[in-house]
């Protein structure tokens, strides 16, 4: 399980362990004119460190629509780590009715599905997007936006989600879902996580 906690600094995040213990820390970068007029479908670049301030992951997502009337320009970011080198690609996957996205690995095969819930407001408590098997069939992980309660909702920026996946999931992989919870807090929970 890993916790990735948006702060009210804009664009800055922690990533900590089952026990709370920060692992990673990330920043955003974009220019101030993609964070104002293409928030939701900005381009970015988010560089994830771990605690002696080596980069180890870097996500990458162009400038992508955000429209179900254009499927094939839906969103899709790529997965460096380290840097440099392509752990594998998060891609959003036309579906009237569901978010579903793909994982894929480097060299651009299908991994695992992830599905969100037809409904992703969360008021007032969780939101589970499953990852799944090709197949659909079994779920063997999530990606978590869990409610942190009226008061920090509505008053500040800060936001948590959790990321569950099998112990002996390839480390690149794992890598790559912290990716795609970074593009689903973009894309259903636009200010959860700061903005990001």
């Amino acid at each position: 399980l890993l916790a990735i906690l948006g702060t009210e600094t804009s664009s800055k995040y922690e990533i900590k362990n089952h026990l709370g213990q920060r692992v990673y820390f990330a920043v955003e970068e974009n220019g101030c004119f993609d964070r104002k007029l293409c928030s939701p479908i900005r381009s970015f670049t988010i560089r994830i460190a771990d605690n002696a301030g080596r980069e180890v992951i870097r996500v990458i997502r162009p400038l992508r629509c955000n429209s179900c009337c254009f499927p094939c320009f839906l969103q899709e970011l790529e997965v460096q780590s380290p840097p440099g080198t392509i752990a594998g690609y998060v891609v959003q996957n036309w579906d009237p009715f569901l978010p579903k996205f793909t994982i894929r690995n480097q060299s651009k095969e299908d991994v695992l599905k992830i599905v969100g819930p037809y409904a992703t407001c969360g008021c007032f408590e969780d939101v589970d997007f499953e990852v799944k098997a090709l197949n659909e069939m079994t779920t063997i992980g999530k990606i978590s936006k869990y409610w942190s309660g009226f008061v920090n909702n509505v008053f500040t920026n800060t936001a948590n989600f959790g990321i569950q996946v099998p112990v002996d999931l390839d480390v690149r992989i794992k890598a790559v879902m912290i990716g795609a919870c970074f593009l689903i807090d973009l894309m259903f929970f636009e200010n959860s996580l700061d903005g990001l």
